[in-house]
């Protein structure tokens, strides 16, 4: 018999166990605007085209999420050597493969159960993975780092969740406080609703290049402490989806800030190596180290993946979290959570290499350099073009793009079409939004997706179209604007 959607159809007429009103009220208050409506959208118009339905364009341009492979960049080739030598060892008999690959390869394999990535790993991860990212961050940051404070997660968003659980309170005391910048990246919104937790707005400041303002973190806190009890401070460097690199003082401050406050600090740092424009890049934990007492001693919890940078491997779900300065309780109650996962084990063999890559001297060393350079190069080339091409075009301003993949420009939208969104119960940028995917076939999100000032309107948009396709769409773009200023003012 065919399920029904009916809440009072159940057997002999009784109501059914989960409706609206007895389902998990948490999961109703989700909201992730990345895979929201205009991505619903999106999914038809791609079937409508792929039938031969008549549209104003003739190819669908995705400028909506940070899927590096699924806009055209390619997957470097000592990474999938590894996956093939990894998942079909009998290929270690070809004389295709360098030889530190095979022995990379065999490496990563006889640290798992049976030498096999069938088999279960730790539950934290595979240790070898582990000590190889402590060996990393010893390196990037200049002080040791212990690997049983590291835990591999799949993709950052895994490990968002797991350090949100870490500060949530008991159900009889108020709600945890959880800061995080607007715009901010939809998942934060998303898993602080899915928890119950309470979502403290801080504001970045767009005319000063999406910078953090230290009175701004004091009247977002102080404003919020009658409705919840404050724990965590969640900052994203590189920024998504503003595109700003944080400098050390800002960042000292940011610390000092959330060590007075007794506040935990979060630092999604996914897009440390797409940083652009001469910027130079810090890990939150470094500053931390070099801070005299008491700042020294913040507590810090930072993630990282191997969907972002010059690697792109979204689809295999690769990363890690990493705390310090932490309560031993913290560390126990850590490795509690993760005994009930079962990570999988193709993620710890991409970010193995991501925190492990080829050196000088090894066979695969040069090719995967060029490879990354080539990446780097054209992503740092598409950056400014986005932003010189919006920033020329009327009602429309662009923020330079100095880290992470992707711009926020401003719209400036006329009243006569503010108002018409409003009759059609959607915000201003949203009805932007979906007119432009529908007479352009471009896919952009709306910035009221990620949370704006009031009166403000943006959208968000990717550099990881290739090059021709980046020209193409702006073109689109051009046309459309002009056209909808024209008939709006």
């Amino acid at each position: 018999m065919a399920d029904s959607n009916d809440e009072c159809s159940g057997v002999g007429g009784c109501s059914k166990a989960l409706t609206s009103k007895t389902i998990n009220p948490n999961l109703l208050k989700i909201n992730y605007a990345i895979r929201g409506p205009i991505m619903t959208r999106l999914i038809e118009l791609q079937k409508e085209v792929a039938q031969g339905i008549p549209k104003p364009f003739d190819t669908i341009i995705r400028a909506n999420v940070g899927d590096s492979q699924a806009l055209g960049q390619k997957p470097l080739t000592f990474i999938r050597q590894m996956l093939a030598l990894c998942t079909y060892p009998e290929l270690f008999n070809s004389p295709e493969f360098p030889e530190d690959v095979k022995n990379r390869a065999r490496r990563i394999l006889n640290s798992f159960l049976a030498s096999s990535v069938g088999s279960y790993t730790d539950s934290a991860g595979n240790e070898t993975v582990r000590r190889d990212i402590a060996a990393f961050i010893e390196r990037r940051d200049g002080f040791p780092a212990d690997y049983r404070h590291v835990f591999f997660t799949a993709g950052a968003t895994e490990a968002i969740e797991d350090i949100l659980q870490l500060v949530l309170t008991s159900p009889e005391e108020k709600p945890a406080g959880i800061m995080i910048p607007i715009p901010q990246y939809p998942i934060y919104s998303a898993l602080i609703a899915k928890h119950g937790a309470h979502q403290i707005n801080y504001y970045l400041d767009e005319d000063n290049d999406w910078s953090l303002d230290l009175a701004e973190l004091h009247r977002a806190l102080d404003e919020a402490r009658d409705h919840c009890t404050p724990r965590m401070l969640c900052v994203i460097n590189p920024g998504n989806p503003t595109g700003q690199v944080l400098n050390v003082e800002n960042m000292k401050e940011i610390i000092r800030f959330a060590h007075d406050n007794r506040l935990v600090l979060l630092a999604d740092e996914v897009y440390q190596e797409n940083v652009f424009r001469g910027k130079e890049w810090n890990s939150f934990r470094k500053v931390i180290m070099s801070m005299e007492a008491p700042y020294c001693h913040t507590e810090l919890a930072s993630c990282h993946s191997a969907s972002k940078g010059c690697i792109g491997e979204c689809g295999l779900r690769g990363g890690y979290m990493q705390l310090i300065n932490f309560a031993q309780v913290v560390y126990d109650a850590t490795a509690k959570l993760y005994s009930t996962k079962h990570p999988g084990s193709l993620g710890q063999v991409v970010i193995d290499i991501v925190v492990n890559p080829p050196v000088s001297g090894e066979p695969s060393h040069d090719t995967y350099m060029e490879e990354k350079k080539k990446i780097f190069d054209s992503l740092e080339q598409r950056a400014k073009l986005i932003t010189m091409l919006f920033n020329s075009i009327e009602g429309i301003s662009c923020r330079p793009i100095t880290g992470a993949l992707y711009a926020l420009p401003r719209v400036f939208i006329p009243e006569r079409a503010v108002d018409e969104a409003a009759k059609c119960g959607m915000s201003p940028d949203a009805f932007y939004c979906f007119q432009l995917l529908e007479d352009t076939g471009i896919c952009v999100v709306p910035g009221s997706g990620f949370g704006q000032r009031p009166g403000t309107y943006h959208f968000r948009i990717t550099i990881l179209p290739q090059l021709d396709v980046i020209e193409e769409l702006v073109a689109r773009f051009r046309v459309f604007h002009m056209k909808f200023l024209k008939h709006w003012k």
